[in-house]
This record gives C-alpha cells, structure tokens and sequence, in this order.
C-alpha cells in the first residue's frame, strides 16, 4: 500500500477526533529554508539546516558532560567499579534499544517535538502532554545549573573570581549562539563533539599505559585489578561492589543522569536537511558512543583509580577537583594533562547548556503548535527559529545568579528535583510509542516494507527497553527510600522523585481538561499514522532494500551495518 495513496483516504478519519484529543497536529515538520508567505494563522516552520555531520556528532558526542566526567566520581565511590560498569552497561543497551526504536519513529515522522508528539499520538495526549512539559521542564532548569557548573570549573584555576563573573560570560555566549538559529547549536555541537570524543579516547589510551606501569613518575607500577579487591588489606573498602545490593541500585541514578540527552538526535530531526539519510546513520553510531565513550572508559577507570579516594566524595555538579578523570591522572603524578581535562569538562558542560536551550525551545514550541501550551510560544521568526520559547529559556538562565545567595544551592537542588526522573519517563515512553505504532502501523493495513528505516531489534527490542527502564526505575526508588548511610527521610526521597507525582499531576489535568480524551490509551485504529510523513522516493528506498552482497563484500556490509 502506498502512503501517500492513502493519506486522503484517512482524512475522515481524523476529521471528528479534534473533540476527542486526536486530531492531526496542525504542524507537520520543518521547511528547507522558513521563508514563504504566510496565509491567515498559519505559523513559519523551522528551518532545516541539520547536516549529516551534525546529526553523527550529536549522536555521538551530544550530551558527553559532567555526567560522566564528574558523576561517575560519585557512583564508583558508592557502588565500586564492578557496580558502576555492570550499571553503566544495563543503562546503555536500554539506550541502545531506545535510540533505535526512537530511529524508526522519527525518519517516518520528523516532526518537531519528536517523542512528545509520538506519545500523543500512540499512547494517549493525556500522557503525551505531561512528557512534553516535564521534558521541556527539565531542560529549562538544567540551563542555569549547567551555566553554574560551568563557572565552577574556573575555579580549578582561579577561585578569585566571583562566579557571577563567569556565569554572565557564558549566557552571553549562548545568547550569541541562538542568533545563528538552529546552524548555530549544530556548528557548536559538532566542534565540542570533536574534542570530547578526542579527549575521552585519549584518556582511554594514557589509562592503559597508567594501568601497565608505563608512566615514569608513577610509583606503583603494574597495577592490574588490585582495586577490584581487597588484596591484603581486610580494612579495606576496595571492592568491585560496594555497598551491596544498595551501591549497585545507586550507579542507575548517576547513569541515567549520564546519558541524558541520548534522545536529542530523534528531536533534531525535524530541522535536518535528510532525515531519511542522516537519522539511521547516527543512530547506529550511539552503540559506538555506548561502547566506548562509556563502557571503555569507565572500565578503565576502574582499573586505575581507587574506589575509596576520599576526593570522589565531592563528585557532583560540576566539581571537577574531584572529577574521577582529573583524579586519576594526578594519581599517576602527571603534571600539566589535569589542567588539560579539566578544559575539556569546561567545553562540555557548555555543550549541554547549549543542548539545554535547544530540546526546551522545540518542545514547548511543539507544545504550543498542538494547544498545550500558551500560543505565543509558536512563533517563529524568518530565520526558523522559536524566538519567544528561546527568550523564556534565556530568562530562566538567569536563575544561575541565584548561586549569588546563600540559598542557592538549596534551591538549585529542588530545581533539579524537577527533572531527576524525567529521562526515565521518556525514555520508556519512547519505546511504548513505538510498540503502540507498530500495533496501529498493522492495524490500519501497512506493512513493515513501508517503512524507511526500521528499528535494528525491531519491537522486541522496544520491549526490552521498556523493561529495563522499569528496572531502572524501581532501583531508583529503592535508593531514594533507603539512602545509603543514612535512614529513610522525606527530603532524600523527593529530591530524586519529585517528578513522579508532577507527572501524574500533569496527566490528571489534561485528562480532567479533555473530559478524558479517547479513554485510557489511543486505539489501534484511531492512531494518526499519516500526519508529518516526511517526502520520499519509494523507488530509492525500493533499491537500497534490494541491495545484494556477497561473500567478498562481507567487510564492507559489516561496516555498512554498524556505521551506515
């Protein structure tokens, strides 16, 4: 069945849905360049602008950060390296199941607002709602203490200066960044991309030879795994899994925190210039950004870096004296390369903030496209950009000077609170909405050979995915109910999982408002699979499906499989 044959077929379909929440966004993706004459309520579409260098970079160094440069401090010092690499690995295939499920919905539907909208579309706009608002949420709050983090990484150097100083110079920056529209963020990720990944590949390396006894100021010599046990010291905490059952459930909060942002790639693709090309390609390298700007690293780290340093206890934020990477190297004796990291944290927590600014702006603007927000944040300007949603999340930057005060830290800590969860709840999300489609895809008489790119686990993998964030989850709660070292309190608790019940909140409101929309979920055959198809050749897509190889190009399939 062709899909475009059938697009005018199904529009009486949807055309007594509006009063029910299912109405076919009046958005359906971006245009080449946003500069056409527009008719009487019609709003400017973002630009596409993405190449496919951006989208590979964003995929696969997009949200490297103070996750796993500083976090991971926290969660070897809790957890031991056992528990923080078996932790990291659970985390990242559930992310590698997700991006590709993720993959699958946004080449077929690069519209803006990406999971939010599939969630609308194929769960229910009740749930749908209350993901797009803790997303963008979480993401407007991340602003400030990522442009705060970044200040505290000055002080490696000079804590002379007030960080109000260094908090003004980098929202100018941003502010900077934001005129050059959505080019701007993919010219900023794609060269901090770069040196992140040059920087983590490098420590990988220098780890290696640290391990082996290779650096000459370095006096203890081949060190191998002796701080995955106890050795002969019995007074020792230096294990693999510290802290029992307890230590492993808390590396899950570090790790999600980790990888935040994994899923930028699927929003992206509503403003890239070949989503159909450049979206399958970067999915398939975030197994590589798993496997080794992950995985490798922290395993090597583990080797290398004593789990009972008492320095990781300061391993949160942006605090990189005890980020695990600068520790590591001071503990070889290596002068000069800590500075060196510690510029490169510096650079990457940059990234994220300018991360920040774009996934908050294209939801909220998604938000208020489709009646869930207020109007005036649809806007968009001749150079494809959402100025008004880039000005209130620029506004809530402001809150970094909050740090002026002394109750700054107590505030940015229930500001944080807000978004603890929410890359759980997307992330399953994400992989529910693809289960959901593929029932309403069949349901509604499509077959898989429709579909541009499917997911490379197909919707076993999406159940899986789906699993493991429920897994995820449960040891999230069970950590922030029983913290370690300390007894069960309120504070602690909420602090993690104050986003559960302001999820709920949020789908019991729009639920009260819609008078309970299309009931407890979407049906198969009342999905909207149609609207934001974004244009292309099916005789192409024909061909490369039919692509033969043979013995001889087995390399080369291999490198196809895993790189193209």
């Amino acid at each position: 069945m062709d899909l475009k044959s059938t697009h005018a077929a199904d529009e009486k379909h949807f055309s007594s849905d509006d009063e029910k929440g299912l109405a076919p966004p009046a958005y359906t993706g971006a245009s080449a360049g946003g500069h056409h004459e527009l008719g009487a309520g019609e709003t400017r579409e973002l630009s596409r602008a993405l190449k496919g260098r951006h989208m590979q970079m964003i995929a696969i160094g997009g949200s490297i950060g103070a996750g796993l440069f500083v976090g991971s401090g926290g969660a070897l010092y809790n957890g031991g390296p056992g528990s923080l690499l078996i932790g990291f690995i659970i985390i990242g295939a559930m992310l590698l199941f997700t991006v590709q499920a993720l993959g699958e919905l946004a080449v077929l539907f690069p519209v803006n607002g990406a999971f939010y909208m599939y969630a609308v579309r194929f769960i229910d706009p009740a749930w749908g709602f209350a993901m797009g608002w803790e997303y963008a949420l979480s993401w407007l709050v991340i602003l400030p203490f990522e442009i705060t983090a970044a200040g505290l990484t000055i002080e490696f150097w000079r804590d002379d200066i007030n960080i109000g100083v260094w908090v003004a110079v980098f929202l100018t920056l941003l502010v900077l960044v934001q005129f050059f529209a959505v080019r701007g963020y993919g010219e900023v990720e794609f060269v901090l991309g770069i040196i992140k990944i040059v920087a983590v590949i490098g420590f990988i390396f220098l780890g290696v030879i640290i391990n082996c006894g290779g650096v000459p100021s370095d006096n203890r010599g081949y060190i191998g795994a002796r701080y995955w046990y106890k050795a002969n010291n019995p007074d020792s905490t230096r294990e693999a899994f510290k802290n029992g059952f307890k230590g492993f459930c808390s590396v899950f909060v570090t790790a999600a925190f980790a990888f935040a942002g994994t899923e930028l790639v699927g929003l992206a693709a509503a403003e890239a210039e070949d989503p159909r090309r450049t979206l399958p390609k970067a999915t398939k390298q975030v197994f590589w950004r798993i496997a080794v700007f992950y995985i490798l690293s922290l395993f090597i780290l583990g080797l290398i870096l004593p789990s009972d340093n008492e320095e990781l206890l300061g391993a949160s934020g942006a605090n990189t004296k005890a980020s695990p990477f600068v520790l590591a190297i001071k503990e070889a004796g290596i002068s000069g390369l800590p500075s060196v990291f510690n510029a490169v944290i510096t650079l990457s927590v940059i990234s994220v903030a300018n991360s920040a600014t774009f996934a908050s702006t294209r939801t909220l603007q998604a938000l208020a496209m489709n009646r869930m927000a207020p109007s005036f944040l649809k806007y968009v300007d001749p150079q494809g950009r959402p100025l008004w949603c880039i000005v209130l999340q620029l506004a809530f930057g402001l809150l970094a000077f909050i740090n002026e005060a002394d109750v700054g830290t107590r505030v940015f800590t229930w500001l944080l609170s807000l978004s603890a969860l929410n890359n759980l709840f997307v992330w399953a999300s994400i992989c529910l909405s693809h289960i959901r489609f593929r029932r309403g895809w069949a349901a509604q008489g499509h077959t898989l050979d429709e579909l541009p790119f499917k997911a490379q686990f197909g919707v076993i993998g999406s159940y899986i995915g789906f699993f493991l964030n429920m897994v995820a989850l449960a040891a999230t709660f069970y950590v922030s109910l029983f913290p370690i070292g300390s007894d069960p309190n309120a504070e602690s608790f909420f602090t993690t999982f104050l986003s559960a019940p302001i999820a709920i909140a949020l789908y019991a409101f729009w639920k009260i408002k819609t008078r309970g929309g299309p009931g407890l979920y979407v049906r198969s055959h009342q999905m909207d699979v149609l609207t934001g198809l974004r244009d292309f050749n099916p005789e192409v897509l024909d061909m490369e499906k039919k692509q033969k190889w043979g013995i001889r190009d087995m390399p080369a399939r291999l490198y196809h499989a895993i790189f193209i």
